[in-house]
């Protein structure tokens, strides 16, 4: 099969986050609207050309005066930096479906390289006979190197808002 473009099902995807609150718990989120772009041979996936954005403006932790402040200039800064982005540099079998997916993630202009633990399924085909594959990616990147470093103090020691980011992405493409 040679390489073709799969366009993002976006009923069937999604991004979601966590970070430590307090140090007690975990605060999750999601990000509403997002897109991706894929060129992909699913028998020569080490070719496969991917790219991510995601609109900050769709953050979303069910309580707004939370995503207001992190729309602000204290974190993502979204009206100078509206989007996140993330292009694949590199993609190494693991085995079976497991890979680790390697990439270019810019935040609040800040670009860094990630590694992200990848599983990709497929391709196959649905009840409608159109061709589909899923990833599945998860990874753990640290907010400050982005510049996104705001914080409190808490009395009893450490910080409101923990540093290590827990991102989890699952997408589902299908064959145009």
């Amino acid at each position: 099969m040679a390489a073709s473009t799969w366009n993002l099902d976006k009923s069937h995807s999604g991004i979601t986050f966590s970070v430590r609150h307090m140090m007690i718990t975990n605060v999750r989120g999601s990000f509403n609207d997002f897109d991706a772009s894929v060129s992909a041979d699913p028998a020569d996936l080490a070719s496969l050309e991917a790219s991510l954005t995601i609109d900050v403006n769709s953050i979303d932790t069910k309580d707004e005066s939370r995503d207001g402040h992190l729309k602000s200039a204290d974190f993502f800064n979204a009206e100078q930096f509206p989007q996140i982005s993330f292009k694949k540099t590199a993609l190494v079998s693991k085995g079976g479906e497991d890979y680790a997916l390697t990439g270019d993630l810019t935040i609040a202009g800040v670009t860094k390289s990630v590694t992200l633990n990848t599983e990709i399924s497929g391709p196959a085909k649905d009840p409608w006979g159109n061709t589909k594959f899923g990833v599945v990616a998860d990874g753990v990147i640290n907010r400050s190197e982005f510049g996104l470093s705001w914080n409190a103090a808490l009395e009893t020691g450490g910080f409101l808002v923990g540093d290590a980011i827990k991102i989890h992405i699952e997408l589902e493409f299908a064959q145009a």
